[in-house]
């Protein structure tokens, strides 16, 4: 199975303390500085939708936000443009671009240290409803690249590994880590 269009949420330990308004300006800040070395082309609020998408910068190759789907808040990687490489490199992209954004919100002083990673809990998607469809046979396929990609995130430690069975629904994981992690630990591990 070929993994396209990854997302990786980190979920975050303090979500009633965090202003999603006050993202607003630190993403405008990040497109004019062009921060992850990406395109990034606008920022959207959708703060008034219940269990909704949050506050979103737009990019080109990928969107970030501060998503509050499934009502679990936290930050959120979207990869839209094709990657080459095999589906390690994907899922490390995409893991290492939500670690990095991460750290930069967990770091901004405007946030005040409000915005903060839970260190044990992250969902991984496939935004491809074609290439992964969220049945038995894609989770199958997907599983042993997932445990691998994982085993190498989490330095072999413990976790959970769940997958949501909704068919209208993205195919999704939903992983869990025994031991907590900060997110500079998460990056090492990754070679980051």
């Amino acid at each position: 199975m070929e993994m396209q269009h990854v997302n990786v949420k980190l979920m975050l330990e303090n979500s009633d303390e965090v202003d999603l308004e006050s993202l607003i300006p630190i993403f405008h800040g990040w497109i004019q500085e062009q921060v992850p070395g990406e395109l990034l082309l606008d920022v959207a609020d959708y703060r008034h939708v219940h269990a909704g998408p949050g506050v979103i910068l737009i990019g080109h190759q990928g969107d970030y936000s501060v998503d509050n789907g499934q009502s679990r808040l936290g930050v959120r990687y979207n990869r839209k443009a094709e990657l080459d490489g095999d589906n390690e490199s994907r899922l490390a992209q995409a893991a290492v671009a939500a670690l990095r954004a991460c750290q930069r919100l967990q770091g901004d002083a405007r946030l005040a240290g409000r915005l903060r990673f839970n260190g044990r809990e992250m969902q991984l998607f496939v935004n491809d409803r074609l290439l992964a469809p969220n049945r038995e046979s894609t989770r199958e396929a997907a599983e042993p690249e997932l445990r691998e990609f994982l085993g190498r995130l989490f330095r072999g430690g413990d976790y959970s590994l769940s997958f949501g069975d909704d068919p209208r629904k993205l195919f999704a994981a939903s992983v869990e880590t025994a031991q907590q992690f900060a997110v500079s630990d998460l990056l090492a591990n990754l070679d980051c």
